[in-house]
């Protein structure tokens, strides 16, 4: 049940992200939802291989690397999944953060 609550509150935070920001559009909650569990598999499965292998310049970069490596996320699930799309680089890097910020606020105000 709790991975339901999460999947919504992230689907939830997509599109709240999505609305805040004109270079991201996302078509409608459906799409939300799928947008949340290939970004979740992408972020389970390809993330930390990137991170192992960005080690070096993540290190050098004090962490601030893994802030590039979330926007190419974004725009990796944006090529993968119909009806999200994210205009540029610079688009994935701030809808990353802004989704970050608002999925920690849903998912405190969850609990």
């Amino acid at each position: 049940m709790k991975i339901i609550v999460n999947l919504l509150l992230n689907a939830l935070a997509v599109l709240i992200s999505a609305y805040l920001l004109p270079g991201v559009k996302v078509d409608g909650y459906f799409t939300a939802i799928v947008v949340a569990v290939v970004l979740g598999i992408v972020n389970t499965i390809l993330k930390p291989i990137l991170i192992l292998f960005t080690l070096p310049i993540t290190i050098l970069t004090l962490g601030l690397f893994t802030f590039i490596i979330n926007a190419l996320m974004i725009l990796l699930v944006s090529n993968l999944v119909p009806g999200f799309s994210v205009k540029g680089f610079g688009w994935a890097l701030i809808f990353s953060l802004v989704l970050s910020l608002v999925n920690s606020f849903l998912q405190s105000l969850s609990k």
